[in-house]
């Protein structure tokens, strides 16, 4: 595996590849990586001739300075874990390589961001869609894999990439869970043992809201799913229930498909996760 760490040499690298005929798969990752990366980049490498693996902390998507400071980051077993995967390149740039001017262009996002994530993070997907337009600049894949687990990013990277003209591919992989059912996640590391015990409900959250909406109606799930997450000491930000194209949340009324979507605090540690119930 070869590991690139400028913006000029990861771009002649794709050019060459690209004009010779090759498929290029990339997979955008921040690092700490896990089996649930591992599983992306699988299925990019059983659909390419060459995969690129980026790990790059982006920091214009985090919301406070601490939360980025505390972002795991291991080099050394990331690209470990890249090698024996069979990654052809890990693109490992630093953020004066990604940024060289500076500054951060605003994206019209279209209400996708209007709800869940969008509110409680401000500006978050915007720094999403900027560090992901610049890697499709770079690199120029032919398709790019992310994990489902981020449902409200993925719709809006599919989103942008349509309205921006970037020909390539946005495929979404299911989410890696463990045996308990929590999402894997490179923020699980920072979970204390307690919490590591608690956070599982996030998941039977989102198992039983499939039975409750036809019984009790889209409030109340939501209110049961709030209220069983905070019987655990998580501190839950929202449990919405939502369309899957739109983000809109829905009604008692809607008769299409659902998608059930938390956040919650499990200590110190942030947590995602999300289900299709209906």
């Amino acid at each position: 595996m070869k590991v690139i760490t400028t913006v000029n040499e990861m771009a002649l690298w794709s050019d060459g590849n690209l004009s010779s005929g090759r498929t290029i798969g990339l997979v955008p990752t921040m690092g700490a990586l896990h089996s649930g990366h591992i599983s992306l980049v699988n299925k990019a490498l059983s659909a390419n001739d060459l995969v690129v693996v980026s790990v790059f902390v982006n920091p214009i998507q985090f919301n406070s300075a601490s939360d980025l400071d505390r972002y795991p980051r291991t080099f050394d077993a990331d690209s470990a874990l890249l090698g024996q995967a069979g990654v052809d390149v890990m693109f490992f740039p630093s953020v004066k390589e990604v940024y060289p001017a500076g500054g951060i262009v605003e994206y019209d996002l279209e209400g996708l961001d209007e709800h869940m994530e969008g509110p409680n993070r401000p500006g978050h997907f915007n720094g999403v869609v900027q560090v992901v337009t610049r890697l499709f600049d770079i690199v120029k894949p032919n398709a790019a894999y992310f994990g489902e687990k981020d449902f409200q990013q993925l719709a809006i990277i599919r989103h942008a990439a349509a309205k921006l003209g970037y020909g390539l591919n946005v495929v979404g992989c299911p989410t890696v869970r463990e045996e308990d059912g929590l999402a894997k996640s490179s923020r699980n590391a920072l979970l204390t043992d307690e919490f590591r015990q608690r956070a599982p409900v996030i998941f039977e959250v989102l198992e039983e809201s499939m039975g409750l909406i036809a019984e009790k109606g889209i409030q109340k799930t939501k209110a049961h799913a709030m209220a069983m997450m905070t019987a655990q000491q998580l501190r839950p930000e929202y449990f919405e229930l939502v369309r899957p194209d739109t983000l809109q949340p829905v009604t008692d009324d809607w008769d299409g498909p659902v998608q059930a979507c938390v956040a919650a605090w499990a200590g110190e540690v942030r947590l995602i996760d999300n289900l299709r119930v209906k």
